[in-house]
């Protein structure tokens, strides 16, 4: 029986299992969780996704306020009016699940839910308000903890990244694979900004930053995308919030990648009225060669 909200506002061929890594194994379609239930999870992100690009292009490029939050990031209209939107279809469509926005928190008079989605309308806000089209949607569907579901949507460049358990990662309906890189030294590296690490973790970037071929910055979810879609072989970055990266695990994995913190453990947050969206050091790779090494050289405890 699913936990029951009252809500505060109102296919493509699976991989056969054997050819799947242990940790995507450990992921495939959750238990009580039937095919035809997860294509009409995918069904309904597809359509949020829909709206929030359509909210997200009336405002690129053109002029609008920019407001600061109490972490002094930035939001605007686009991101709350995307976010809406978003709520509004899921809750239509499954009025016992649960919601977790960036801009809203939990959507569910309930402390707890089967289903959680977890929203992030633009990721990469900074990129959007300068004129720049590598942000994107993030919507995650978590069953119990777990993501079954994960979106990347570009709106403007109008690419859709999609990560289902069981199945291959596909981006707008294409399988996709991420590509081997063995050697740390000749892997091309993405953050979104050097400048946000700090401390320790700066001086664990820099450590993995020297030993790569090419770093490149600036790509926010995008780089994630370009990863699993094997154009980049790795991405580091400190201090994301759940919203920045639940929905990137089942498109990283489920294109045959690796997707940790910076011990190698497996991401997990769990949503509820209490949860305070804390702070993740998170590191991905194509490879798991290449995901070994970074983790050896940032040497995080």
């Amino acid at each position: 029986m699913f936990s029951q909200c009252h809500f505060l506002s109102h296919s493509h061929s699976p991989i056969p299992n054997s050819s799947l890594s242990p940790t995507f194994r450990l992921r495939a379609m959750a238990p009580h969780t039937t095919p035809l239930q997860l294509n009409r999870f995918v069904e309904v992100g597809n359509t949020a996704a829909d709206a929030a690009g359509e909210v997200i292009r009336k405002y690129f490029r053109k002029n609008f306020d920019v407001l600061h939050k109490h972490d002094l990031s930035p939001v605007t209209i686009a991101d709350r009016s995307a976010e809406e939107a978003m709520v509004s279809i899921i809750l239509d469509n499954f009025p016992s699940h649960a919601i977790y926005g960036e801009e809203n928190g939990w959507r569910c008079k309930e402390k707890t839910a089967d289903y959680v989605w977890i929203l992030d309308p633009i990721d990469g806000t900074k990129s959007f308000i300068t004129g720049k089209p590598v942000f994107g949607t993030l919507i995650a569907l978590l069953q119990n903890g777990t993501p079954i579901l994960g979106i990347i949507d570009q709106p403007v460049l109008k690419e859709r990244w999609i990560g289902i358990s069981g199945k291959r990662s596909t981006l707008n309906g294409q399988e996709i694979s991420t590509r081997t890189c063995a050697d740390l030294s000749q892997a091309y590296l993405y953050t979104t900004s050097p400048h946000l690490f700090s401390g320790d973790a700066e001086e664990a970037f820099i450590r993995v930053r020297s030993k790569v071929k090419i770093p490149l910055y600036g790509c926010d979810c995008y780089a994630y995308a370009l990863l699993s879609s094997g154009f980049v072989d790795l991405v580091v970055e400190s201090g994301l919030k759940p919203y920045d990266f639940l929905a990137l695990v089942p498109v990283i994995e489920g294109a045959g990648g690796v997707i940790t913190d910076w011990k190698g453990d497996k991401l997990f947050w769990e949503a509820s009225p209490l949860s305070i969206a804390t702070n993740f050091n998170v590191v991905a790779a194509g490879d798991k060669q290449i995901h070994q090494q970074a983790l050896d050289s940032l040497q995080w405890k």
